[in-house]
């Protein structure tokens, strides 16, 4: 009986896919079998998070559609074609909305260095380990989106550095990070750093600096001066105070970024945040 239930369940998705609005959304074009259907359901229950109060399926049927309907709804067909579950899909809609719901947190930009447009809308700040493997991926893959690719002059990154104790070569790291950024060339060592990830060497740290464009006997002293440690100690405290537990953390117009940590996603939910911004 079960069986016969899910077949006409499965027959009745599919009839009413036209009237879902799923033909309205180019990621779902070529979606077939158990992946349209996981899609179709997944409209079919879950709400956005602002601009209508209907479910996905509903609110594309309203005219004109909000962009962040649809801009959900080509997330969710995008994942179920990935083969996403419908369980899986709804889960990181709702971190994407607790993203956006999250309450404001305090971070000290004074004198940050900047990647991307400084007068972008939409600031992302990133607690980021100069030992953790996934923040040297992560960050050359973000700064290239808001320097010249699909965030250029919509987004502005900001580095905290933010030490993992148990990264061996953390703190080192992370001195040679404020070091850099007393030079005014930041991005230009920390990029160059991750680049060179598995090379990691605090010994040669000046050398790193070197090769990035630094002056490696300023980079040298600057190292040697105590006041590096506090720095690195007092971005650390206010990492902790934002709830930072692991890195990479990012934070969107300072509020924590719950969702997935994947290009993509992350470049989805700036556009987001900039589509808030400058009201469409």
């Amino acid at each position: 009986m079960r069986s016969v239930v899910a077949i006409l369940v499965s027959l009745l998705t599919l009839v009413l896919v036209p009237r879902l609005g799923l033909a309205q959304i180019a990621a779902c074009d070529g979606l077939t079998g158990a992946k349209r259907e996981v899609a179709v359901q997944v409209l079919a229950s879950a709400h956005p998070h602002d601009c209508c109060d209907g479910t996905l399926a509903e609110c594309l049927k309203r005219k004109p559609v909000c962009s962040l309907v649809t801009r959900l709804a080509t997330d969710v067909c995008r994942r179920a074609g990935a083969g996403q579950s419908k369980a899986d899909i709804e889960r990181e809609l709702a971190r994407r909305a607790s993203s956006v719901t999250s309450p404001k947190v305090k971070i000290d930009t004074a004198g940050a260095a900047v990647a991307g447009d400084p007068n972008a809308k939409v600031e992302i700040v990133l607690y980021l380990c100069a030992r953790c493997p996934y923040c040297s991926r992560l960050l050359p893959q973000l700064h290239e989106s808001v320097t010249s690719g699909r965030l250029k002059g919509k987004a502005k990154i900001i580095v905290r550095p933010f030490p993992i104790r148990s990264h061996q070569g953390s703190t080192e790291g992370g001195k040679a990070m404020v070091a850099a950024q007393r030079q005014g060339k930041f991005f230009e060592f920390l990029l160059h750093m991750y680049k060179n990830f598995d090379k990691f060497d605090p010994n040669r740290l000046p050398e790193c600096a070197a090769s990035a464009g630094l002056d490696a006997d300023r980079f040298r002293r600057d190292l040697a001066d105590p006041a590096l440690e506090k720095i690195l100690v007092e971005s650390k405290k206010e990492g902790i105070r934002n709830r930072v537990e692991a890195t990479p953390s990012v934070y969107v117009e300072r509020r924590k970024y719950h969702a997935e940590l994947s290009l993509a996603a992350i470049e989805d939910f700036i556009e987001e945040a900039y589509d808030r911004q400058t009201g469409k």
